[in-house]
């Protein structure tokens, strides 16, 4: 086990948690403004393509970050009017975006690309892999100064809160509430491309791996908090960075190596047995998933 206890493991934690700080501070946007999103994956799936599609096409993969915004920006529109404007089922809406993007990027890599299973490698001076990793951390003040010292913060969780109230007060609610689902969209979609390219070169069909929903229970097991959220995230990629280490390392009484299979379920069972037994004890916001229509 001491083989394991590194300097890398550090970094690899760090690197592999940028994508879940990304994309589940955009979760607490949305959930904190009343809105469930389990369209995180879906998000994080469409900047992930979208910025290895553009980077390749352009050569700049700082372009290639701001269409992948721009994606997350589109997809998280589409979220906002199903579920404010239409008051559509919210893991309905959710599930089918995920969906969606599971194989729209392959389908659009294949007409772009005639590779459905990826896009083309990028070379090694096109790649972002400091800049998010950055972005990730500094965005975790920033989202805890949002919430708690500016007049947005305050309606944002009003409105996720007691909407009714809010309304009552003089907030817009569905104007609090597409712009937290706006916000949502946008982090989560950067959190995908980091993946495409920052930790990768390229784009892979279903490259999240289940990312999304990892964020979604680090958001759960921070209590819906910034700086709780962000320590959850560097846990669950402190576990994902130890079963990588693990693999030839760790192995059976008899000698032989574990199977890969098994190391690789290992962040998947965590996240599992951190929903079974902290989301009885996480207090969501009180009007989570409930729709909110203006009286008139």
């Amino acid at each position: 086990m001491a083989d394991l206890l590194t300097i890398a493991l550090i970094f690899s934690t760090v690197r592999l948690s940028t994508p879940l700080i990304l994309a589940a501070l955009g979760g607490l946007f949305s959930e904190r403004s009343g809105i469930i999103n389990i369209a995180l994956e879906g998000m994080m799936l469409a900047g992930a393509f979208t910025a290895a599609a553009m980077t390749y096409a352009t050569g700049s993969p700082w372009l290639g970050l701001m269409s992948a915004v721009g994606a997350g920006l589109l997809i998280s529109l589409v979220h906002a009017v199903a579920c404010i404007r239409y008051r559509a089922d919210q893991v309905v809406v959710g599930t089918a975006i995920n969906i969606l993007m599971i194989g729209l990027p392959g389908f659009l890599s294949g007409a772009f690309f005639l590779s459905s299973g990826s896009t083309p490698q990028l070379p090694i001076e096109q790649l972002v892999p400091r800049a998010p990793v950055v972005m990730a951390f500094v965005f975790v003040p920033i989202t805890w100064y949002l919430l708690y010292r500016t007049p947005f913060g305050l309606r944002l969780r009003a409105v996720g809160e007691n909407p009714e109230a809010a309304d009552a007060a003089g907030v817009n609610v569905a104007r609090i509430r597409y712009s937290g689902v706006l916000l949502s969209g946008a982090l989560a979609a950067l959190g995908g491309a980091y993946l495409s390219i920052g930790q990768s070169s390229l784009f892979t069909r279903n490259m999240t791996s289940g990312r999304g929903f990892i964020a979604l229970a680090a958001l759960i097991f921070g209590k819906w908090r910034p700086v709780q959220t962000m320590l959850a995230c560097l846990f669950f990629g402190l576990t994902e960075a130890v079963t990588i280490q693990m693999q030839g390392v760790v192995k059976l009484p008899s000698g032989e190596d574990i199977p890969v299979q098994f190391i690789q379920m290992v962040p998947y069972i965590l996240t599992m047995v951190v929903l079974a037994g902290f989301i009885g004890h996480s207090r969501p916001p009180r009007a989570l998933g409930q729709p909110y229509e203006k009286e008139r």
